[in-house]
């Protein structure tokens, strides 16, 4: 049983599922249609929503569009300041990155360092033609000069606020909730 949502819902399972129908629809027509594309989520919610993406995308398209996901934990610059922690998994469809158009996606979109982790294990997969970013909740507070190219939300925030996102495949139930420092420890 999912735990109950102790902030504000930012966008529910409804919100959540307009959100990345446009989101592929936009996906499509910056690509030009689907052909070359392929989806990657980060693990662990970006992993599933990579996964919804594509077969939305496949399903507007008619052809099938590869998904998986890439882990980024080796590639990550606070190692040295995090608990050790499992090595994620990763699955590159079987047709590689190569020449391809790459969409990346993570759930929320913080300092940018997430992003760039994963830019650089693209980098040792191999060499796409373009990468995009897709996140279904954009917070601002960016260290590194990254942008998303697809966003469900612009959700501003205080730096002391979080994101919490839930999906069914993991969670039990879909929604986005805004936690503050005092209902983060709960």
């Amino acid at each position: 049983m999912p735990e109950p949502a102790v902030g504000p819902v930012v966008l529910d399972a409804a919100d959540l599922n307009r959100a990345l129908t446009r989101i592929s629809h936009e996906i499509i027509e910056s690509a030009r249609g689907a052909d070359d594309l392929i989806i990657l989520g980060i693990p662990t919610r970006g992993a599933v929503l990579a996964h919804r993406l594509a077969e939305r995308i496949s399903a507007a398209e008619g052809l099938a569009v590869p998904s998986g996901s890439i882990d980024i934990t080796m590639y990550r610059d606070d190692l040295n300041m995090r608990p050790a922690r499992a090595l994620g998994h990763t699955v590159i469809p079987s047709r590689g990155v190569d020449g391809k158009t790459v969409v990346l996606v993570d759930d929320v979109l913080f300092s940018g360092r997430t992003v760039r982790a994963a830019l650089d294990a693209i980098n040792d997969i191999g060499r796409p033609r373009a990468v995009r970013l897709a996140v279904i909740v954009d917070r601002g507070h960016r260290e590194l000069p990254i942008r998303a190219d697809h966003v469900g939300k612009n959700l501003p925030t205080h730096r002391g606020e979080s994101v919490r996102v839930r999906l069914s495949e993991i969670d039990g139930q879909d929604e986005i909730v805004l936690l503050r420092d005092a209902e983060k420890q709960s």
